[in-house]
């Protein structure tokens, strides 16, 4: 199966995740089953500025493929000129960012503020494929308001502009991530697309996945939250899709080994200290729902080096009697 001019080996996709899907989490996800991974948000202004931090984000590895790079923006010219950066430094697909709630983004006008002026949304596609040759794709929401749901439109409009494909989260950028994503939104805009349509939000489990593959028709599914603390996610997915069955017992050993292979790569990747501070939060994610993990998640929020996750990993398993 095709997509962005990338041969996939199965309909599984790993959103961007604002702060999350670095290089370590990417390869982890991938070495779990998800076949086309997205950076994290690019601002294209800081990229164009040449800012470093920015370019650290864009970190990446020959193992680390196929790779869709993200960018936000609200200016076609300074998408356009990001587009190049982009291209230039060898990467092989582009995607807009219309759907990030974040206040500090929509603010400014970007990410999911571009739902309220869908004309520019045009105008920021076709600027930035006539800027490359590689394919553009764009990430939107159901709409920005409840009152105002108008992802059927705007992906019209980016079809139309030239985006190779369009993915749609069904919720609000009103709703952030309460509430339930509305699946019909996805639905519509597949019924009216002439290109591939990616399905997202509330993949929590095989069965969601399947499920929202069947009523939508959409092609692909991204996987997002589900992910967190629970890479396996994406292993079940692949299993259940190909042959209708999953291992539905991922042990708790399980989650130790997968957790400290990423941290691991985080450390490979970046300083140690840096590593372990921002590894706080997935760590508490993977032990999310285990007997005692109050106690441990609070632990994880003071860890500054290996051997402190070692510690909580070496106490946990030794708890459960696993070592």
């Amino acid at each position: 199966m095709q997509l962005l001019n990338f041969e996939l080996k199965n309909q599984i996709l790993l959103a961007p995740l604002a702060g999350i899907t670095d290089l370590a989490f990417r390869t982890v996800l991938r070495e779990k089953g998800v076949s086309l991974a997205y950076t994290e948000m690019v601002s294209a202004k800081a990229l164009c500025y040449q800012d470093k931090k920015t370019k650290e984000l864009l970190k990446t590895t020959k193992q680390d493929s196929p790779l869709c790079v993200q960018l936000f923006g609200s200016e076609p010219d300074i998408l356009a000129k990001a587009a190049v950066i982009i291209e230039d430094m060898g990467f092989e697909a582009i995607d807009i960012n219309m759907g990030c709630p974040a206040p500090k983004i929509t603010s400014n006008g970007e990410g999911s503020a571009l739902m309220k002026t869908p004309d520019l949304i045009g105008k920021l596609v076709e600027s930035t494929v006539n800027a490359v040759k590689i394919p553009v794709s764009a990430k939107m929401r159901a709409g920005y308001t409840r009152d105002t749901v108008n992802a059927p439109e705007c992906a019209k409009i980016a079809e139309n502009a030239g985006a190779s494909a369009i993915c749609i989260h069904g919720r609000t950028r009103e709703e952030f991530y309460s509430g339930v994503s509305n699946w019909d939104i996805i639905k519509e805009v597949k019924e009216n697309a002439k290109i591939p349509v990616i399905g997202n939000g509330d993949i929590r489990t095989p069965e969601d996945a399947k499920r929202m593959l069947s009523y939508t028709g959409c092609d692909f599914i991204m996987l997002a939250r589900g992910t967190l603390g629970n890479p396996h996610l994406a292993t079940q997915i692949d299993d259940f899709l190909k042959t209708g069955s999953y291992n539905n017992n991922i042990t708790l050993k399980d989650k130790i080994d997968t957790l400290k292979k990423h941290i691991e790569l985080m450390i490979e990747y970046k300083n140690e200290r840096n590593a372990v501070i921002e590894f706080r939060k997935h760590l508490a994610w993977y032990l999310k729902g285990i007997r005692n993990s109050k106690k441990y998640r609070e632990e994880a929020n003071h860890i500054k080096t290996i051997e402190d996750v070692n510690a909580i990993c070496d106490a946990i398993l030794q708890d459960f009697d696993l070592i």
